[in-house]
């Protein structure tokens, strides 16, 4: 009871702490930024130049854009809402503003007291290679100390080749180094070692659950919506946690404030359109982007045919698959310093299998989605403090409908329906915080609320026979409702010429019943610049996971069960250190290189034989806990300026699992574990009118469980290796993920051909996915041959498969 107490009285004191810090300094500051006596930060000859970058031709705000000043070598860079301070001495300031693409803005500041200027960048033209000068917003990523981190601006990868001709910004993603895909085709990220849980998939500042259409194959981000996408592996910041590996940072685009633009696109499997202006102009703006599958309008009629006139030998089937989804944000500016910013995605995805027999007649039915709606108001509260309050809704939902009834004589006598539901939901309050006190710092410092309910599994199965009332029988998890706390505080810290720091702490407090799971997270990034092209980079971070994603062996359905930790199921945690070499090469080139070791602890797997269709009191009787380790060293040569741009992308790595219930406790390969992974990623204009993309891709094979043997299910006393099954002819596995398939490599092409048409820009693109037709498998499986000997054989999904897309910007 004392240790109780103890443990509430040091959370609140934690608690209390940061929330007096959050709540008093901002205000002090700010109170006496106006005040002659008021600088005890910085020199009182120093002055501070703030305000927001944006892209001239909309007045789209731009992040990550570069200031910087090359005679004191001081500079800074915007935050995810384009807004910018930076205070120097007070004199004459040379200043360069910068965003990759865009022409550089040069400005002279005679700075003898606080200013704000709003610059406007224009988008540049493409330069020739002889020409090529590295950009300052490149080259200040090799000096500042952060790591680790992928950012990918979607208009420079229009050309590269995508699946059915659907431009997928988590397939880019699966290019990257040290990311790789799951099962053939699929959108899954499993990063440095972790599973599809351990991402954090942020949309506008909000979790997405679910982030996949079509059992996987494409992810749920329409393309045409998305301004920047930046992907963290390590070296986190402060402000970022709730998952072990990776943050995926996704923004969507604000609405031009100058002129109605839009994009209607028509593929292979969809059609998409998105529309963008002004409601007042330079005032408020609007985007609204929608996409959705024609699969079941073009196949469901052509399978259903004709009706059978004889009821006594009808036999009619049909399968249909849709997807859609819907993003709709508004940008309201009340002045240069409040805005307001409203968002709201929806899509759904829904398999059908529909029959209608002379016997029986129902149907199979699988479907999921997400929902997220976020309104958003960001202040600028002085030159040198600017604050986001931000209030948002995720649900992700899962459900599946099994109806059948039976018919005798042309009359129904039973019908049955087994229906089985999942759901999690999260409400959330948050405050964020930039505090600029001089050119030398830059902190960062948070509070966040949610309200978390989780719905695990809820079965019902109704049983109604001819003229009788209907037996429902429901079953399943209760209902939980967690609340969770969290609290950060971080500075970006430049000690001089040579050494910058990132070090912060993340404080997170996650309230089950009868338990309470506090984590202290520590956080550092250092970078130590060896010349004015090299750094040398090194990082350690603490991440917690108080949610858990329960993944079935085999495909990636969305049957996966997200469940919260409990009082017998402890948090994820994940402590990863990182070391790295960075450099600016010659001709618009950048190396770097990076070492990492990782390992992870709580983590949940599926005891043998157990999945969420297994019959059982709770979830928390069919999984076992372990620990996984991931060990890696990876290289990315990259190119983002002149007409050939792209990327080289090589990883070497090993991962384990360890569980004592499985693999008789024994460290076994991860499924995804890959000791090689290289993509080639290559793009190259040869006018505005045409252009080509390229992706090649070599993998070690997957490791996968399969039993070498058959026998009759043994008795309870054997427990040497694992039996998959229960009764009868089982399968013998000697050690789980014992076989490895095949390496698998694949080539992409793709053609764009762009043409300037009264209503604006069409572009036909048109390509191959697989080129050369390797057949990589997608599962494997053990059949009995003509003479009776088993053998083992493979399925591939994806051979070569043509794709094209029509599209026009208006």
């Amino acid at each position: 009871m004392v240790e109780q107490r103890n443990r509430s009285n040091t959370i609140s004191f934690i608690l209390s702490s940061l929330l007096i810090l959050w709540v008093f300094t901002p205000w002090s500051v700010s109170a006496k930024h106006d005040s002659k006596a008021s600088h005890s930060v910085v020199s009182q000859n120093n002055h501070t130049i703030s305000g927001y970058i944006y892209e001239a031709s909309s007045k789209e705000s731009l992040i990550g854009a570069s200031i910087y000043n090359q005679e004191t070598q001081q500079g800074t860079s915007t935050n995810i809402y384009g807004f910018y301070s930076l205070s120097l001495p007070e004199g004459q300031q040379n200043l360069q503003y910068s965003y990759l693409g865009y022409n550089n803005v040069d400005t002279l500041i005679n700075l003898v007291k606080n200013v704000e200027i709003n610059i406007y960048l224009e988008e540049g033209m493409q330069l020739e290679e002889v020409t090529i000068v590295a950009s300052d917003d490149q080259s200040r990523f090799i000096h500042d100390s952060k790591m680790s981190t992928n950012t990918i601006d979607l208009a420079s990868i229009k050309s590269l080749p995508a699946l059915l001709g659907e431009r997928d910004v988590l397939k880019i993603l699966q290019l990257m180094p040290g990311v790789q895909s799951g099962t053939e085709g699929s959108s899954g990220l499993y990063v440095r070692g972790g599973g599809p849980d351990q991402n954090l998939v942020l949309l506008d500042g909000v979790p997405v659950y679910n982030a996949n259409h079509l059992f996987g194959f494409l992810s749920t981000f329409n393309g045409d919506a998305i301004k920047n996408v930046e992907l963290t592996k390590g070296g986190y910041p402060a402000r970022y946690g709730e998952r072990l590996s990776s943050i995926i940072d996704i923004r969507m685009k604000e609405g031009n404030m100058k002129a109605l633009k839009g994009n209607l696109s028509l593929g292979l499997v969809s059609g998409k359109f998105s529309l963008e202006g002004p409601i007042v102009k330079d005032k408020t703006s609007f985007i609204i982007s929608a996409r959705r599958t024609w699969l079941d309008l073009l196949t469901t009629p052509i399978q259903k045919g004709p009706r059978n006139p004889d009821p006594t030998t009808k036999d009619v089937s049909a399968i249909s698959y849709n997807f859609y989804d819907v993003n709709l944000k508004i940008n309201h500016k009340f002045s240069d310093k409040n805005r307001l910013y409203l968002s709201f995605y929806g899509g759904d995805d829904e398999f059908k299998d529909e029959w209608d027999r002379y016997y029986s007649q129902g149907q199979f039915n699988i479907g999921w989605g997400n929902k997220i709606a976020a309104i958003r108001w960001n202040q600028q509260l002085s030159p040198k403090l600017f604050g986001n309050t931000t209030l948002s809704y995720t649900q992700y939902n899962y459900r599946s409908i099994n109806e059948n009834s039976l018919i005798e004589n042309l009359e129904v006598q039973e019908q049955q329906s087994f229906e089985t539901t999942s759901q999690i939901k999260d409400l959330t309050a948050r405050y964020d915080l930039d505090f600029v006190p001089s050119s030398k710092h830059y902190i960062k410092t948070g509070l966040s609320f949610t309200s978390h309910n989780f719905t695990p599994t809820v079965n019902t199965l109704s049983i109604q026979e001819a003229s009788e009332n209907p037996v429902i029988v429901a079953n399943g998890d209760n209902s939980l409702n967690v609340p969770s706390l969290s609290a950060y505080i971080e500075d970006d810290l430049s000690l001089n010429q040579h050494i910058s720091i990132n070090g912060g702490i993340r404080f997170a407090l996650f309230l089950p019943e009868e338990t309470n799971y506090l984590s202290i997270q520590p956080r550092l990034s250092v970078a130590y610049k060896l010349s004015s092209a090299a750094s040398l980079k090194a990082s350690i971070s603490k991440m917690t996971q108080f949610v858990h994603l329960l993944t079935s062996p085999g495909l990636g359905l969305p049957t996966d069960l997200w469940v919260p930790s409990t009082n017998s199921i402890k948090p994820e945690n994940a402590w990863q250190a990182a070391l790295g070499y960075h450099q600016q090469l010659a001709d618009g080139f950048y190396l770097n290189i990076e070492g990492f070791a990782k390992q992870m602890d709580n983590l949940l797997e599926y005891k043998t034989g157990f999945s969420v269709f297994s019959n059982s009191e709770s979830w928390e009787d069919k999984v076992t806990i372990g620990t996984g380790k991931s060990v890696g060293t990876e290289i990315l040569l990259e190119k983002k300026t002149g007409k050939t741009t792209g990327w080289i992308g090589y990883t070497l790595s090993s991962t384990t699992r360890q569980f004592d219930e499985l693999n008789k406790g024994n460290p076994f390969p991860y499924k995804y574990d890959r000791r090689h992974d290289l993509s080639l990623t290559l793009m190259h204009s040869f006018s505005d009118r045409f252009d080509i993309g390229a992706v090649w891709i070599y993998g070690t094979g997957h490791a996968y469980s399969l039993g070498t043997t058959r026998y009759l299910a043994p008795s309870s006393g054997q427990a040497d290796g694992d039996y998959l099954g229960g009764t009868g002819l089982v399968s013998y596995l000697p050690q789980k993920n014992n076989l490895r398939a095949p390496a698998y490599h694949r080539l992409d092409l793709s053609i764009n051909l762009h043409k300037e048409v009264k209503l604006g820009q069409r572009t036909w693109s048109l390509g191959f996915y697989n080129a050369y037709n390797r057949l990589n498998p997608f599962l494997f499986f053990i059949e009995n041959n003509e003479e009776g000997d088993l053998q083992l054989k493979k399925l591939s999904i994806l051979p070569i498969i043509p794709f094209f897309s029509y599209s026009i910007d208006f």
